[in-house]
């Protein structure tokens, strides 16, 4: 009989926010305080449990992992013993409890709210020029490490960043320039707060905040910051499984008049554009939306570039080009874009590289080359990113490569 895979420990590691080696480390953690021994416990053993090759652990482990998720075996998705209770953890029962590596997570994003300087956020008083100057900066900087490093604690920076920009708005005087500014900035702190979200796998979350920052547009009646939004909704449509409604959205968005004016923009647009068509099978098109991206870049003026479309360089036109390619199947085309996005792409945005270099393990397994797909995902410094996406892609690729590279 074939073993049924644990969707319900998977679910808790990403709602707990582990990857499998730090799953293995508390399990440890916390064998060694209730039993004063190591469990070693590794990350092969919780791939086993997720896989369902072990449908029900030693209480070595499944003790612990109660303790950690505070749910018994059933909850977890193991079946149920021989015996009809759920062996006890030798210790007086306690609620849930946050794990280390979210306690870890929550001072990471206490010193990165104050490294990027939220909490100089006016909440009283009237808000003028010279406050808007500093939101603006703020967002830079948020933009700056959600490029470079990805979304990780950043979200819930910027979602309490959002609440502070709200907060402004509800409580402090100001005129009708102040507003729709102010509007602005919530548009651009809910967007980059979603690309946050999605990169850590929350989508749901990522949803909500991308209707916000299209609310938040609308009201500071800003075209460019609306289009912004409109895309970032496509992008949650075609990873929802609806391509062909994702086209649409993003063809809308390339009809509206100021586009033609902000070739950087365009360029995103008809990238994206291009990968919804691929998915859809309509490859021709999405050659023409691919050209269309590389033409209207040249014209882009880089001194004026908004802090948000920063990571648009030529490398990235590269890499997006790899990704269209290779929803279509086209995986020897993908292959040659990834490569020349890694040779082009600067050191600025290790998030990036670590994105590419997963996605070019990725070409280099399906098309059988289990070696230099292993090879490529060793050199993946996922500790530089705090991406769990690409963190659960890193761990995928290299699983699949040693497995293939093991039955060759």
């Amino acid at each position: 009989m074939s073993s049924r895979r644990n969707i319900s420990l998977e679910a808790l590691l990403a709602e707990f926010g582990y990857t499998h080696e730090q799953l293995a480390e508390e399990v440890n953690r916390t064998a060694e305080r209730l039993f004063d021994k190591a469990a070693n416990c590794t990350d092969r053993h919780v791939r086993r449990w997720i896989a369902g090759d072990v449908q029900r652990p030693w209480n070595q482990y499944l003790l612990p992992l109660q303790e950690i998720f505070g749910r018994g075996p059933e909850a977890m998705g193991f079946v149920q013993g021989k015996s009809s209770k759920s062996p006890a953890i030798p210790t007086e029962p306690v609620p849930v409890r946050t794990p280390h590596f979210v306690h870890r997570r929550t001072f990471i994003a206490g010193a990165l709210a104050t490294a990027l300087g939220i909490d100089e956020t006016p909440g009283h008083g009237r808000l003028g020029s010279s406050d808007i100057q500093r939101v603006q900066a703020t967002i830079s900087r948020l933009d700056a490490h959600f490029n470079g490093l990805g979304g990780g604690a950043l979200v819930d920076v910027a979602v309490e960043y959002l609440l502070r920009l709200r907060q402004a708005l509800d409580h402090c005087v100001y005129g009708e320039r102040v507003e729709r500014a102010m509007n602005q900035a919530m548009a651009e702190v809910a967007a980059c707060a979603g690309w946050s979200a999605h990169d850590c796998g929350q989508y749901e979350r990522a949803a909500r905040l991308r209707n916000e920052a299209l609310q938040a547009a609308l009201l500071a009646r800003d075209p460019v910051s609306v289009t912004r939004a409109w895309s970032d909704l496509a992008a949650q449509v075609e990873h929802a499984g609806r391509p062909a409604e994702a086209a649409r959205i993003n063809r809308a968005a390339l009809s509206e008049r100021h586009v033609r004016n902000h070739p950087l923009l365009s360029a995103l647009l008809h990238s994206r554009l291009a990968d919804c068509l691929a998915q859809t099978g309509d490859t021709k098109s999405m050659g023409r939306h691919l050209a269309a991206s590389e033409r209207v870049y040249d014209r882009v003026d880089v001194t004026s570039t908004p802090s948000w479309l920063r990571f648009l360089t030529h490398a990235e036109l590269a890499g997006l080009a790899a990704i269209a390619h290779q929803s279509a199947g086209q995986y020897v085309h993908a292959e040659e874009h990834v490569v020349r996005a890694l040779d082009l792409l600067d050191e600025s945005f290790p998030r990036n590289r670590a994105y590419y270099s997963v996605l070019l393990a990725e070409l280099q397994l399906v098309q059988g080359e289990h070696e230099k797909a292993l090879a490529t995902a060793s050199s993946v410094r996922a500790d530089v990113v705090t991406s769990s996406r690409i963190s659960a892609r890193l761990e995928q690729v290299t699983e699949s490569s040693r497995c293939q590279g093991e039955h060759t």
